[in-house]
């Protein structure tokens, strides 16, 4: 971490929001300039929530995880779907299935949208051989080479990479989070990822015109045993609380270990996705799952295995159908 850097787990802002959540508003956002992006279990999620709803999904960051519905069409599960090399071909078989009876989108749709992938050369976590699948199974679903992002030569660890905040480059650790450098610059993954998604984006302010602000994310998972934290986070950017035309909606899922319970505002305020959020009129969105002993998340991930019922990766899914509720409020 660079010299002169506040210290990672700043828990006051998080605190004083936590105890203040509201309602998410409904901020009449453009439902058709929805995107999602993650790390690690929240790089699954991204995947599977991309799969289950691609009829309103433009585009997907996926930085470190792997493909859709892994941990059920692979040998070794879960081991297979981080460690291994699991098949992207029998993820995307198993998403053409669901879609054939009705619980996920058409898989035609996927072919649309503008998909971003990253997998750093020093990630212990999730090896570049589960990242190679996300590939393959985007490769499958007809996603243009033009459309498809794939970096893989950063020395990265298992982390969001941030082009002013986090660890050295290479870490694997809390709070997941890495500085490095690509060329003289140090990488802006938030502005990678936004910008693949959007198109060329306009140069973020000197000051931003918002903060996040904490919800209420109990309406949405209520008591189903679907491992939602009580309270989620969200930045509106000034913009699209004053009208002027509707905005997009970017959902960003935290990886486990990543909540802010656990690392603070890292995410939903410092990782950098708020400055470019502020400077296009993108709401970005920051559902939170905390650890749990029921359902069994001891390291807070987004279930991409099936913790939380069987039919996790389908539209009717505990936690997919919570975050669906979540974007269409705030684009309706």
């Amino acid at each position: 971490m660079r010299m002169g850097r506040t210290a990672f787990f700043i828990l006051l802002p998080f605190a004083s929001m936590a105890a203040a959540a509201d309602k998410l508003p409904a901020l009449h956002a453009d439902p058709a300039r929805v995107s999602v992006s993650g790390l690690s279990s929240g790089a699954f999620m991204a995947v599977q929530y991309d799969v289950a709803f691609s009829g309103s999904v433009i585009g997907v960051g996926v930085v470190a995880g792997g493909p859709y519905n892994c941990a059920w069409v692979n040998l070794g599960g879960i081991t297979t779907c981080m460690q291994g090399a699991p098949s992207g071909a029998a993820s995307y078989g198993a998403a053409s299935s669901f879609a054939a009876i009705g619980m996920v989108d058409p898989v035609a749709n996927i072919a649309k949208q503008k998909v971003y992938l990253f997998s750093g050369t020093k990630d212990i976590v999730v090896r570049q051989s589960a990242m190679n699948a996300v590939r393959d199974f985007y490769t499958a679903a007809r996603v243009p080479a033009a459309n498809l992002r794939y970096v893989r030569n950063t020395p990265a660890g298992h982390a969001f990479l941030s082009g002013n905040f986090g660890s050295v480059c290479g870490a694997n650790a809390a709070p997941f989070v890495n500085e490095c450098k690509v060329g003289a610059q140090y990488y802006d993954q938030p502005g990678a990822i936004l910008s693949h998604i959007y198109g060329p984006l306009r140069p973020k302010p000197a000051t931003l015109s918002a903060q996040p602000i904490a919800f209420d994310q109990s309406e949405f998972a209520g008591a189903t045993g679907s491992g939602m934290a009580p309270t989620g986070y969200v930045y509106v950017p000034a913009a699209c609380r004053d009208g002027g035309g509707p905005c997009a909606v970017h959902v960003v899922f935290h990886g486990c270990l990543q909540s802010a319970d656990l690392v603070g505002d890292a995410v939903y305020n410092r990782l950098g996705y708020n400055a470019w959020a502020d400077a296009n009129r993108i709401i970005t969105l920051y559902p939170q799952v905390n650890k749990s002993t029921f359902p069994a998340n001891p390291q807070g991930c987004w279930d991409w295995w099936g913790y939380s019922g069987l039919n996790f990766q389908t539209q009717s899914g505990a936690q997919l159908s919570a975050i669906h509720a979540m974007v269409q409020r705030l684009t309706s």
